[in-house]
């Protein structure tokens, strides 16, 4: 039977982590602004956009299930154990082998794209596919990409030993490498090229060489830096197969519906997966510098909790980190949903991206706000899951996001007629679903509490999203930001999110004070 332990010490623990990793994801997630600022300055919503863009996600695909997606949520919970068996041999022998299966995966399935590239092409971006300039340059850029993957991959694995020996600077900083990586090649080196995509596919692979050789000095401080030795027979090894093919569809759940939008959004006009990936870069900011922070920070803390069989504690984490997410997620929805065109106005309308892509792409960011608290609650319950080496009830949940997304998808972008739009909306519903599906599974089974909807928190909730609403109201009447010049845009986009910022908090802070306290304390 499970002890119930209160520890003090691990909320304390936890929220220190946090801010290490919302730190580096902050930075991350800002030069990522200046990133897609730079390509879309560069390229606009143009087909070579749309190609950059798609043949980009079909290497975060993978890497959700070869990195820090799949390979790091199995990973992670049986690392933990070796780790407080404190068998030295035991965990070195684990960390060779483990390291060696994952080089092996990524070598062959990275040889299998490159030569099969035309395939993937094919099954990920159907629409290029048929056009045979299209389809020449597609096969070319992300033949030079794919890579890429193998890189980033043994980031992410690095990392995962890094975060469960409570070290989350230097992972969370990394990513920051790639943005500048793509940002030098796209204002300085590009420009001066007739097909400046490929500078830009280079750019991409150069970063994840950075990435991966800045890891070497941090596994060594810590006396972690794994060996390559090929051993299925190692057991933590077979563990880990038994407990990682389920992961792969459960951790890269939010991936994959996002490639089937990108595959439906090959189908429809130009623009489309331009205009898709605008929006779904703004909802990724709070995303990732909140939501997949707690994640990060939540899977080795449920796993050393799950260890110790401290069920409580366990419990209590998985509430905070509801309570955090939503805290953030809901202004978050609200600002995304008033603001989308004076966000993407201020952020990417300049060179080649017209006034015609702002208004499009304000739309499908208006589509994907909505479902902006559920991703972020996925990135905490999926954790909970993972942490006790449950890898199969998420995979079964995502099986059923991932066809209620393509089926509508399919619905609402071509048979309703609404086009990138309905993308959108297809996939925060499927989001939706998939919370409802998992919290009531996480309840059943005991490791969720379900208060009272009118509880304090709630009440906070509502009070200061209520004050928020009627400012942004008020203030996106008066002001239409496309007509505005750069500066002023800046000024008043600036104004807006003081004001919001204020307004929120405050009224949570002076308001309700207790609630708050309970998700930072």
């Amino acid at each position: 039977m499970n002890k119930i332990v209160k520890n003090p010490d691990k909320p304390i623990e936890f929220l220190a982590n946090l801010r290490k990793v919302i730190t580096g994801t902050g930075f991350s997630r800002f030069f990522g602004l200046v990133r897609d600022i730079s390509t879309t300055n560069l390229l606009g919503a143009s087909i070579f956009h749309d190609i950059f863009v798609i043949c980009l996600k079909i290497p975060n695909l993978f890497r959700r299930f070869f990195a820090e997606g799949a390979f790091n949520q199995a990973f992670v919970p049986i690392y933990a154990e070796y780790e407080k068996d404190k068998d030295i041999n035991k965990t070195y022998e684990f960390l060779n082998a483990i390291f060696g299966t994952l080089l092996f995966s990524l070598f062959i399935f990275t040889l299998l794209v490159l030569i099969f590239t035309p395939i993937f092409i094919f099954l990920f971006a159907p629409g290029f596919y048929f056009d045979p300039v299209n389809q020449d340059i597609s096969i070319k850029v992300l033949r030079i990409m794919f890579p890429y993957l193998a890189l980033i991959s043994l980031v992410a694995f690095a990392g995962g030993i890094q975060n469960t020996h409570q070290k989350f600077s230097i992972p969370a900083f990394t990513p920051v490498i790639f943005n500048l990586s793509l940002i030098i090649a796209a204002i300085f080196i590009a420009p001066k090229y007739d097909m400046p995509i490929y500078v830009l596919a280079w750019g991409v692979l150069l970063a994840g060489f950075i990435q991966a050789l800045i890891q070497i000095a941090p596994l060594r401080s810590i006396n972690r830096l794994p060996i390559p030795k090929l051993n299925f027979k190692n057991q933590g090894v077979k563990r880990f197969l038994i407990v990682v093919f389920p992961a792969i569809l459960a951790g890269g759940i939010i991936q994959i519906n996002l490639l089937v939008d990108t595959i439906f959004a090959s189908l429809l006009e130009t623009g489309s997966p331009t205009w898709l990936y605008v929006s779904d870069r703004l909802v990724q900011f709070p995303m990732g510098i909140f939501a997949i922070a707690v994640g990060t920070v939540l899977l080795p803390t449920l796993s050393k909790i799950d260890t110790n069989k401290e069920r409580f504690v366990f419990i209590n984490s998985i509430k905070k980190g509801q309570k955090f997410v939503l805290f953030i997620g809901i202004p978050s929805l609200i600002g995304l949903m008033f603001c989308a065109e004076d966000l993407i106005s201020t952020i990417f309308y300049r060179g080649a991206f017209t006034e015609f892509d702002v208004h499009k792409s304000s739309y499908s960011l208006i589509a994907f706000s909505f479902g902006l608290p559920f991703f972020m609650l996925m990135k905490v319950l999926t954790p909970a899951f993972f942490a006790r080496q449950d890898t199969k009830t998420p995979m079964y949940v995502a099986i059923i996001s991932l066809l209620l997304n393509a089926s509508l998808n399919y619905l609402l972008a071509f048979k309703f007629g609404f086009g990138h739009v309905g993308i959108a909306i297809g996939s925060s519903i499927a989001a939706l679903v998939s919370v409802l599906i998992l919290e009531a599974i996480l309840y059943k089974d005991g490791f969720l509490k379900i208060n009272s909807i009118f509880n304090r928190f709630n009440l906070m909730i509502l009070a200061s999203s209520t004050a928020l609403v009627i400012f942004l109201y008020i203030f996106t009447s008066y002001i239409n930001f496309i007509e505005l010049n750069q500066i002023e845009r800046l000024f008043f986009l600036f104004i807006e999110i003081i004001i919001s910022i204020a307004i929120y908090f405050s009224i949570s802070r002076f308001v309700f004070q207790r609630p708050l306290r309970e998700i930072f304390n």
